[in-house]
């Protein structure tokens, strides 16, 4: 991986698709981090939440045609506790 390439982790929000800004559309959720590192710990975090499925890492930036999906691009300025390690555990 060259220096400066992100890694994103994305997701479907079962939630949020089909309402609002997603009316008719599947909302995903596009996560972008520095690290493998960082994008693991965004990974388990989804995987702690049951409102996210399809969750998947990859080092190319995703595109969801917008006729049929509602994407959001995060970091971790905007959504800082998905990336903190355990943030959304059971306790």
């Amino acid at each position: 991986m060259k220096q400066n390439e992100k890694i994103y982790v994305t997701m479907t929000d079962k939630f949020l698709s089909g309402w609002g800004m997603a009316a008719g559309k599947i909302n995903k959720l596009i996560f972008e981090c520095d690290t493998w590192e960082e994008a693991q710990i965004v990974e388990e975090n989804a995987k702690n939440r049951s409102d996210m499925k399809n969750i998947s890492i990859t080092d190319k930036k995703p595109y969801y045609t917008p006729k049929k999906y509602y994407a959001q691009l995060k970091d971790k300025n905007e959504y800082p506790k998905w990336y903190e390690k355990r943030a959304f555990e059971e306790r």
